[in-house]
């Protein structure tokens, strides 16, 4: 059976909060299931490998390719959907525009979010219920992200990975500025954490300015020698080694979701971000700035996490 399924949200993150549902499409008919998805999705770098995805269609509506852009990209992207004669087709928007291109590409059977009801939809809740209503399951909000043990193994090896220390990915870039914690607060428990156990620190960030100035203070620390940058090697390259630590301690980043998504404890650090984000996994331990008792858009509170409360959940998740 040729399904498809339509995610257009932005990011890593919102990708891997939607793979329990496109996994139980793919259970429920027995059949792998081809996404579409935006290129910044990077889906190419951690699904393609996935069994229950066929294969990835890259939506092209950026600055650099507007072949799926306006009216023109809309029959331009109903021509490139046709031609894989899929049969049916879950929508996880309420778009109209992409109702309209599933019918011009000749697909009989569309599942679709209520049309024109995008407002204040919850975003794992009206995933969770449109598969009850579509299919009749209860999905639990648990994406995973299944690994060949080889690449583990291999990257076990290059990167000199020993199983006798505490291996902890930090996940020091973000989104934006206000979600990126600054580099003495992850200096502080790096602190606290070489003081009580043998550890060696994997530094996962972005290349732009800001953080690579975060990522250099680490790395000119007294900590050099325990850390490993990972600003210049690619996602799929960076997944093994993320499944070799014992941790992670994540900024709200791709490296939150896709560490949660291994199984690996993933303590959130959440300063300027809905708590959701942090908190839908339960690999997720979510660390709010003080004084808050939740954290939105605009809590702006960066310089009130706590190093101390990072430390002590570590200790608990060790223990």
């Amino acid at each position: 059976m040729k399904i498809l399924a339509i995610q257009n949200r932005m990011g890593i993150g919102d990708m891997v909060i939607f793979l329990p549902y496109i996994e139980a499409i793919s259970k429920k008919f027995n059949s792998p299931v081809s996404i579409l998805v935006k290129e910044n999705s990077k889906a190419l770098e951690y699904l393609e490998k996935s069994k229950y995805i066929e294969k990835i269609i890259i939506l092209e509506r950026n600055n650099n390719n507007s072949h799926h852009d306006g009216i023109i990209g809309s029959f331009n992207l109903a021509k490139d959907i046709k031609k894989y004669n899929f049969e049916k087709v879950f929508i996880f928007n309420s778009s109209l525009r992409f109702h309209l291109i599933c019918k011009m590409a000749g697909i009989k059977e569309i599942f679709q979010y209520p049309l024109f009801k995008k407002k204040n939809q919850h975003l794992i809740k009206t995933a969770q219920s449109f598969i009850k209503k579509e299919l009749d399951m209860n999905i639990d909000s648990n994406p995973t992200i299944k690994l060949n043990s080889s690449l583990i193994e291999s990257a076990k090896k290059k990167y000199n990975i020993n199983s006798n220390q505490i291996n902890i990915l930090l996940g020091i870039g973000g989104s934006g500025p206000t979600k990126r914690i600054p580099a003495y607060k992850f200096l502080s428990f790096m602190k606290k954490s070489i003081e009580n156990h043998d550890c060696k620190f994997f530094l996962a960030t972005g290349t732009n300015e800001e953080e690579q100035n975060i990522l250099n203070e680490i790395l000119n620390s007294e900590f050099k020698e325990r850390c490993t940058p990972l600003d210049k090697i690619k996602i799929k390259e960076i997944l093994p080694i993320i499944k070799n630590c014992k941790i992670s301690i994540c900024n709200d980043s791709s490296f939150s979701h896709l560490s949660a998504a291994l199984n690996i404890p993933t303590i959130v650090l959440l300063s300027d971000t809905p708590l959701m984000y942090g908190s839908y996994s339960p690999n997720m331990y979510p660390i709010i700035p003080d004084g808050e008792e939740t954290v939105t858009h605009n809590t702006l509170g960066k310089e009130r996490i706590d190093p101390e409360k990072i430390f002590k959940i570590f200790k608990e998740i060790l223990n």
